[in-house]
């Protein structure tokens, strides 16, 4: 039992001593370049699969 309580009492203090949370402001860049790179990412795989698509379709078209 003593283990258990050491080791909560050292992640507390790690915690709220130890980590450098980020502000509000950094918090909001990050989540902004985040969400770009999603939409970017989602993109280039919606072409891939678009431009894939197109291709086997018309080597399919040969062997018909």
């Amino acid at each position: 039992m003593n283990k258990i309580s050491s080791y909560i009492s050292e992640s507390w203090q790690e915690m709220t001593e130890k980590v450098t949370w980020p502000t509000w402001g950094q918090l909001q860049q990050s989540t902004v370049i985040v969400l770009g790179a999603t939409v970017v990412i989602t993109a280039m795989v919606g072409v891939m699969d678009l431009a894939s698509q197109n291709l086997l379709k018309l080597i399919y078209s040969f062997f018909k």
